[in-house]
């Protein structure tokens, strides 16, 4: 079973690609479930991070402070303009271009924390740096998406305030407090969690695109694009900013993936929530979900092979001075 879960997690991008396809080409299954799913879904996968959380893991929020708050500060306004702007230079329709913001607007994604694992990046940056933006995101998605996207939409941010604080931060919080009283609990469930959260995270994706499957065959092509643009962009532009501040590469590796990578699920779930008049609107969250988990698994190969690369340079120097 621990096999099977691992070679599960593993191959989470290639698992989510397959189900938005098998959605497309045969979406009636995945229609039947309501879409009232979501969140309950993505609630349960807010847990599973809450239980992989510790004290230990905040500590880096306190201890380096500069590091997270330049991270959180790049997640909040590199991944919204690059959403707006995207949405005005492809000329997106209301609903798609709202898609596309919600994306922007929300915090870090989970995935985030094993990709920089992967990468050889700072890990425990990047899980202040979820964390951080998970615990801001009541507050900083719903006067972005409104600062963004009201002029051509009626955002109830309030609402969406406490959709945020429902579906994230309170499964979040009970995750964490069953982590803290029941650890031994705690320590059988968390090696199950990748795959189980992998296979969520592709269901999910699954009932997004298939209630949307007719719309997103019709313009699809378009909404791929401005995804993989917001994120490649979102991951080049997190590590230019590590860059030109100084910060070593390890600390570049994780604001990169963490800017690149959002918690689209969210995303897509205050989407279906709170904008049932656009429906398109969830397309964007979904499609970010399959190409970030793609995008993910090539930028860690690339990233730790880097890493490897400067370490035995450096070996090499000092074996040189040594001699």
């Amino acid at each position: 079973m621990k096999k099977l879960c691992d070679f599960i997690a593993r191959w989470m991008g290639a698992l989510v690609l397959l189900a938005a396809l098998l959605a497309v080409l045969v979406p009636e299954p995945f229609m039947s479930v309501g879409t009232w799913v979501v969140n309950p879904m993505l609630g349960l996968i807010m847990f599973g991070m809450g239980l992989t959380l510790s004290p230990q893991d905040f500590r880096v929020v306190f201890s380096r402070p500069k590091d997270v708050l330049t991270g959180c500060l790049a997640q909040f306004t590199i991944m919204p303009l690059m959403a707006w702007l995207l949405t005005k230079v492809f000329s997106l329709p209301a609903d798609l271009a709202l898609g596309v913001i919600l994306v922007g607007c929300c915090p870090g994604g989970t995935a985030s924390n094993v990709i920089t694992y992967l990468a050889k990046g700072d890990l425990a940056l990047s899980v202040g740096m979820t964390a951080t933006s998970t615990l801001l995101a009541p507050f900083l998605t719903p006067l972005l998406v409104w600062f963004m996207a009201g002029t051509f939409v009626d955002v109830d941010t309030i609402g969406m305030l406490l959709s945020i604080v429902y579906v994230v931060i309170a499964p979040i919080v009970a995750g964490f407090l069953i982590q803290h009283f029941l650890p031994s609990f705690t320590r059988r469930a968390v090696a199950y969690l990748p795959a189980f959260s992998s296979l969520m995270i592709a269901l999910l994706v699954a009932i997004i695109v298939g209630h949307n499957a007719s719309r997103l065959l019709t313009g699809g092509l378009i909404v791929v694009l401005v995804v993989m643009l917001h994120n490649i962009s979102g991951l080049a532009l997190g590590y230019i900013l590590g860059r030109l501040l100084g910060l070593s590469l390890d600390k570049r590796i994780a604001i990169s993936v963490e800017v690149g990578m959002q918690n689209s699920g969210l995303a897509s779930s205050l989407a279906t929530l709170h904008f049932a008049a656009f429906p398109l609107a969830a397309i964007p969250g979904a499609v970010f979900s399959v190409w970030h988990n793609i995008s993910g698994a090539l930028v860690a190969k690339y990233y730790s092979t880097r890493t490897l690369s400067l370490k035995e340079k450096a070996d090499a120097y000092a074996g040189d001075d040594r001699s």
